[in-house]
């Protein structure tokens, strides 16, 4: 299968999820979120549990706090 064919087949899709701001590679930051959620309810701040998640998953404080605020938006 070809990209175009991919593109093509799921255009639609696509094409919906782009227009409420939802990104390609949104997919990669589900686990994250959903890590963030659970600590959130066991009583965590939010200032503790970025500094786990950013060294956890090896990424920058700055990139947590943008995907926490992207997915908590309304779409």
């Amino acid at each position: 299968m070809k990209v175009a064919d991919l593109v093509f087949f799921s255009a639609e899709l696509m094409k919906k999820l782009h227009g409420f701001g939802i990104r390609i590679d949104d997919y990669k930051y589900v686990a994250l979120y959903e890590e963030y959620e659970v600590m959130k309810a066991a009583g965590n701040k939010t200032v503790f549990i970025v500094a786990k998640l950013s060294e956890k998953h090896n990424l920058s404080e700055r990139l947590i706090y943008k995907v926490l605020r992207h997915f908590k938006r309304d779409c």
